[in-house]
């Protein structure tokens, strides 16, 4: 998920997300879960289309999506290019794609990219992103949900997930998945917002189970298998929906998979 065209360092960004959960609804990229759970059915808003049914299911975000032509500003995550600069390329798992943004920003610095999201809406737009950038020998794209195709194991090095907002018992199987589709001797790269962003006027679902902490996501990696290298309430400035601007911080885990 990267920020709109409007505004790289997220203000538009915060003001869509601020519709899409004026009505309690979690935002964030979506993607398929992996152990059977109950889904959370809502009726809700996305701009304008009425949506009645799992808010983390390809037809919400299909619907979400079909709002506009473009969500996203095209440009990676901030996170991802501060802490995969300098890796050095191999094959990466970019979960909940969007339009394409990093898997374009991986692919152009020598990744093979397997970038996947459960909206076949936003795996058109990215499949569109990777084309006109030339790197479509260099990204496979996938609309999948995790739930029922979960990632192979230890095949890759670096898996790269942004902004995945998800109910404990749903996120920590996803999560612990994630963690085991990395190589030995890989990169995990878990980014969200930050719950203190609750406490700060930030458009946020009031839901406080949805935003690990930092220390959460790190706590969750057994330190027998993984070397946390950076764990991180990283500060960013936010655009609220009445034009002042707050800080606004993101939970940044970066960790290698003892070889």
């Amino acid at each position: 998920m990267t920020s709109s065209p409007a505004d790289p360092f997220g203000a538009a960004s915060e003001r869509r997300v601020a519709a899409l959960v004026a009505d309690d609804r979690v935002h964030g990229l979506a993607t398929g879960i992996i152990t059977a759970a109950a889904p959370t059915t809502s009726t809700t808003s996305t701009g304008g289309a009425t949506v009645t049914e799992d808010r983390w299911s390809a037809a919400f975000w299909d619907a979400h999506y079909d709002t506009r032509p473009q969500i996203w500003s095209g440009d990676a995550n901030a996170a991802l290019v501060a802490e995969a600069a300098y890796l050095p390329p191999g094959r990466a798992l970019d979960v909940g794609c969007g339009e394409g943004g990093d898997a374009v920003w991986l692919a152009a610095r020598g990744w093979r990219v397997d970038a996947v999201d459960v909206s076949p809406v936003a795996v058109e737009r990215a499949r569109a992103a990777v084309e006109r950038a030339g790197w479509a020998d260099a990204v496979t794209l996938t609309a999948a949900d995790l739930r029922s195709a979960p990632p192979a194991a230890g095949v890759y090095d670096l898996v790269n997930a942004q902004f995945l907002h998800l109910p404990p018992d749903v996120r920590r199987p996803l999560y612990a998945a994630l963690a085991d589709a990395v190589a030995p001797g890989g990169t995990l790269l878990l980014v969200l917002h930050h719950p203190r962003d609750l406490a700060a006027g930030i458009p946020r679902p009031p839901e406080p189970e949805l935003f690990p902490d930092e220390h959460e996501l790190a706590g969750a990696l057994d330190p027998d298998r993984w070397e946390v290298l950076v764990a991180d309430a990283r500060p960013r400035p936010v655009t609220l929906p009445d034009g002042s601007t707050v800080t606004g911080h993101d939970a940044v885990v970066r960790a290698r998979r003892r070889a």
